[in-house]
């Protein structure tokens, strides 16, 4: 899963944040938009590489959470739609243009949305916790200045701290027990930057500057976290459901697709029976070469003999796996072979940036990223590089908890995790988008694109490598992903059936654990970020669908012409555009041209 910049809700008091009152082009509004709604979070300006506006320096302010800030932003919001539409009315938009704009439009339309309808400050205490572990995180990773002028804005930030607590308790009005217990789990990780990673990495002529702002920000941190556990946890009415009508909406704004929640979850019930009579075929004969003393369980319901035969052969799968001290470096050599692979094929331009690296997965995000993710190289500096996060297995496990994560993400799959994540996945595309020109757009879709274009090319990587013939078409790696595509397909179902239709914590396990043969481990985590989240688990499912008819249009456009190769560089390269308006451009149809506004 790719990892994405806090939530743009907070605003810096900025001399001129408004639309001006004189019509602008569509270019000065595009331009606009995306650099005072960068201005509005500074820490995600950080991670985008804008570092200054308007005279002030990004890198060493939080973002601001107060009411006063929440109206500037919405008057914003507000006046810039209006001026994208008279834009769009003055000017005959070109077709890349219209994407723009299209992307624009819906994005306001969310932060509208967020701000006067779902109003995620007055109820997750996790936005406040990842923010702060995002702005100390950044410049000590960020390589975009000096070390030393980085770590002044570490300093700068730290000092911030108090205020910005101080802040969310006077906006958390209650929050669900699950948001309130994974914020006093990642808050534990943002003492420990303050305590003993900064601290680590301080020069020593910042260090007395460092140690007088610590001490406030960490009694701060350790006080929210008596706030959480024993204020906040005992106002827990709040329900982490959307509801239909609220998930409708969202999910109309965030999914790009043509599919309703409703014709989402039953194309996904749909598919999943496909799926797992597909793997009972692929399974049979492995299963007589793995049992031979085994029968074909002929005398079992063929649903139990198919999760029979399904789970028998998984689990001597999931038998060949690394250790917990081998888990990051197989990442890493998975990594090269699938890099390997992808250049021997020829399936598309390899970045020519050598800017990846693989590295444990930040504390204060491992409440959301269990297992890994992705996190871009900054869209204004790309040269700084990206990240592939892998959560490493805590050593106070269990040894039953180790051993269920490491069948999970075994040989195989921990592959799949990588071509995911990775090669050719997320790190492949978000290097394309890097190179997109002029770099206005480069930004916009950069920062504001499409999940289900990107988590969609996620899992499309991972078949097309597989189809393309990784790993010599091992059938252990086959089954593996028919396994994966289980989970996207349950993520899509947790995500409307949680949110809409009172799933209960036991139905969602047993489809993960019964139906989708996810382990425990796996199944316990998919569960709590389903109620961390919402409209994001069904992206995955969303786009590979749309993926795939996209390259079946192109391909049927090109005819003789098409090329596997020249089609990925061609989609890639216009960035992460909703699926529907990236068919529209390809096949050299203005998105407006089948689209009302």
């Amino acid at each position: 899963m790719r990892a994405v910049a806090p939530a743009i809700l907070s605003a810096l008091l900025l001399a001129s944040c408004g639309v001006k009152k004189t019509r602008q082009s569509f270019s000065e509004l595009e331009q606009e938009f995306i650099y005072t709604s960068l201005a509005f979070s500074p820490v995600s300006a950080t991670s985008a590489g804008y570092h200054r506006h308007q005279g002030v320096n990004l890198d060493q302010q939080l973002d601001d959470f107060s009411a006063a800030s929440r109206e500037r932003q919405k008057k914003f919001y507000d006046d810039m739609r209006y001026g994208l539409h008279d834009a769009a009315e003055d000017q005959q938009l070109s077709p890349e243009d219209r994407a723009d704009y299209d992307i624009i439009d819906n994005q306001i339309r969310l932060a509208q949305f967020e701000l006067n309808d779902i109003q995620s400050y007055r109820h997750n205490p996790t936005i406040y916790v990842e923010l702060i572990g995002n702005a100390l995180f950044n410049p000590l990773a960020l390589e975009y200045a000096p070390k030393p002028d980085r770590m002044r804005d570490i300093i700068a930030r730290t000092e911030k701290i108090p205020a910005f607590i101080d802040q969310a308790k006077q906006n958390l009005s209650d929050s669900p027990d699950i948001w309130t217990n994974v914020a006093a789990e990642e808050n534990q990780g943002n003492i420990g930057l303050l305590e003993h990673t900064i601290p680590d990495a301080m020069p020593q002529e910042l260090r007395a500057d460092f140690d007088r702002v610590a001490k406030p920000a960490l009694i701060s941190l350790r006080g929210f976290q008596d706030y959480l556990k024993n204020d906040l946890s005992k106002r827990n009415k709040a329900d982490w459901r959307l509801g239909g009508n609220t998930y409708r909406q969202k999910f109309g704004l965030t999914s790009g697709t043509d599919l309703s929640p409703e014709d989402l979850l039953n194309a996904a019930q749909t598919e999943l029976k496909q799926v797992r009579a597909q793997m009972l075929e692929l399974t049979l004969p492995l299963h007589h070469k793995m049992y031979p003393a085994h029968s074909n369980h002929t005398e079992l319901t063929p649903h139990d003999r198919e999760n029979r035969i399904i789970s028998e052969v998984l689990d001597r799968i999931a038998q060949r796996h690394a250790t917990p001290d081998t888990y990051l470096d197989q990442a890493k050599r998975d990594l090269d072979e699938a890099r390997a692979f992808v250049r021997s094929k020829n399936l598309l331009t390899l970045p020519a940036r050598d800017n990846l690296k693989v590295i444990e997965t930040p504390v204060f995000m491992r409440g959301i990223y269990a297992v890994g993710g992705f996190n871009p190289a900054p869209v204004l500096e790309p040269q700084l590089g990206a990240f592939y996060w892998v959560t490493p297995i805590p050593k106070n496990w269990p040894r039953e908890r180790v051993e269920s994560k490491l069948r999970e993400y075994n040989f195989y799959h921990l592959k799949l995790l990588t071509i995911h994540e990775a090669m050719p996945g997320h790190y492949v595309q978000g290097e394309f988008t890097n190179d997109i020109q002029p770099k206005n757009r480069r930004v916009l879709r950069g920062i504001w694109g499409s999940g289900s274009y990107v988590e969609g090319w996620a899992v499309y990587a991972e078949q097309m490598m597989l189809d393309e013939g990784y790993l010599n078409n091992a059938s252990e790696l086959r089954l593996t992903f028919q396994k994966e595509m289980l989970r996207v397909l349950a993520n899509a179902i947790l995500d409307v059936s949680l949110h809409t239709q009172d799933m209960t914590d036991q139905q969602a396990l047993d489809l993960m654990e019964k139906e989708t043969f996810q382990e425990t481990e796996e199944a316990t985590a998919k569960l709590q970020r389903a109620k961390l989240s919402s409209c994001q688990l069904p992206t995955y499912f969303v786009g590979w669908r749309d993926w795939l008819r996209l390259r079946d249009t192109y391909q049927k456009t090109k005819g003789g012409q098409y090329s596997l190769h020249e089609f990925h560089d061609r989609a890639l390269k216009e960035g992460a555009l909703p699926l529907p308006v990236l068919t529209r451009l390809l096949n050299g149809k203005s998105p407006g041209e089948e689209t009302s506004k």
